[in-house]
């Protein structure tokens, strides 16, 4: 038994993404759970699995596996290779959501790239309400509220969710096309509200001198 083996059956196991952190806890804690059984990897350490990790997903490419290691944003996980999606998908008939319109892929753009942001931010770019799109991309798990910004009024503030990372197959951000480019590139804004500045009280009015004999 090698240590990747170990890695990788704790892999298959699983029903969700693993972290490094995840899988050295349960290398670990293998011979507390067993004490008759000798743990050989007990001193594991993150840096260990992170090599096993990348080792498994070697050896599936190079055996042309019908399946893969991938790294996700919340960790690692197998899955199939999406070579096989029709016959895979033939597993689970239930309905699919329809696919994204024009209006909402390019509001999940401007979320994206240049989130946090306001609702009014996105129509200035987009020239359009967009009330009824940003509604539907959170029903969807896409975005979603993430506070309200310090300016007048304090309107919501919106950015992408972990599902959106997992939906396109992002890491993280960062791993957004031309990212860098594009957070910086001018966008249009939608005016600033000037913040009335309180009115002074009226000066008291000065009674009538009196009169002269």
């Amino acid at each position: 038994m090698s240590f990747t083996q170990v890695i990788e059956a704790l892999l298959f196991a699983a029903q969700k993404p693993l972290t490094t952190r995840e899988l050295v806890t349960a290398v670990k804690g293998a011979g507390e759970a067993d004490e008759l059984m000798p743990n050989d990897f007990a001193h594991a350490k993150e840096a260990e699995v992170a090599a096993a990790l990348e080792q498994v997903k070697i050896d599936y490419i190079e055996q042309g596996r019908a399946f893969q290691l991938v790294e996700k944003a919340e960790g690692w996980q197998l899955v199939s290779d999406p070579a096989y999606a029709p016959w895979v998908r033939q597993l689970f008939p239930a309905a699919k959501p329809a696919r994204l319109t024009a209006p909402s892929l390019e509001t999940l753009a401007i979320v994206a790239y240049r989130q946090p942001i306001t609702r009014a931010d996105v129509e200035a770019v987009r020239g359009v309400a967009v009330d009824g799109v940003l509604q539907s991309l959170m029903e969807r798990g896409l975005i979603k509220i993430s506070g309200r910004a310090e300016v007048p009024g304090r309107p919501l503030l919106y950015e992408t969710t972990e599902f959106f990372l997992e939906h396109f197959g992002l890491r993280d951000l960062n791993e957004l096309p031309n990212a860098e480019e594009l957070r910086t590139r001018y966008l249009p804004t939608a005016p600033r509200k000037e913040t009335p500045a309180p009115s002074e009280p009226p000066a008291p009015e000065s009674e009538p001198a009196p009169a002269q004999d």
